[in-house]
């Protein structure tokens, strides 16, 4: 599974090290050491993944993530010193898919980015599973496509997971945690407040109204459920 990868990381001995370890896994590696050099490639050579350290020159990382979210759906893997877990809802908030903290082993970096590239469905071979539908939602796990109402809902590997689960039972209403269980193999530092971060960002996307859902329902005290919109 060959794929594009940009990093973008002002530490230039981090960023040689990352270049190495992704060529020798026979992905095509391109490295800047900026912010706002970040952004230029990756809208004039979009690559299939993007790690982003938080902390940069002239255009920090978050800053970089906002905008290119309001652009693409290409995956972003941020990299970051600080390590709370407000900064870690933050980079979600962002439309970040996944968030490692520094020091990291470049090992587990690279087991991040198989993860999410093999969650995004960048991977041949894949068994046929049947398309979820509830309501004017269509979840396709094969394709890891989500359709509202026919258009295209672009979501990250941590937001379908949840849509997936969801759709496989409508009406069944699920804890946060259960929800978190989905989430693990994509997001290691996920914690329960991980998963509204989740929620709020797919409400935005598939709701005709974020702020009086009809898809996507909270039930107080317990968790969410997804619902064909009828309740």
């Amino acid at each position: 599974m060959c794929a594009h990868v940009l990093v973008a990381e002002d530490d230039r001995r981090q960023a040689e090290v990352l270049r190495r370890y992704l060529e020798a896994e026979g992905h095509q590696a391109s490295v800047v050491h900026d912010g706002r050099s970040a952004l230029e490639r990756a809208r004039r050579d979009p690559p299939d993944l993007l790690v982003l350290d938080v902390m940069m020159p002239g255009l920090d990382g978050l800053n970089v993530c906002r905008r290119l979210r309001q652009e693409s759906d290409l995956l972003v893997l941020m990299l970051t010193a600080r390590s709370t877990e407000d900064d870690l809802l933050l980079g979600l908030e962002l439309g970040a898919d996944d968030y490692l903290t520094k020091p990291y082993s470049p090992r587990e970096l690279m087991a991040r980015i198989r993860t999410l590239l093999r969650r995004s469905g960048r991977r041949t071979g894949a068994p046929t599973a049947p398309v979820l539908r509830v309501g004017p939602l269509a979840v396709d796990p094969a394709r890891h496509e989500v359709r509202a109402h026919g258009a295209p809902v672009g979501c990250t590997p941590g937001e379908f997971a949840i849509l997936k689960a969801l759709a496989a039972y409508p009406g069944r209403v699920f804890t946060r945690a259960q929800l978190l269980e989905h989430t693990r193999g994509i997001d290691r530092s996920s914690t329960e407040r991980t998963i509204d971060v989740h929620v709020k960002n797919l409400r935005r996307k598939i709701e005709a109204d974020p702020r009086r859902p009809g898809l996507l329902l909270t039930v107080y005290g317990i968790g969410y459920k997804l619902t064909g919109g009828a309740e």
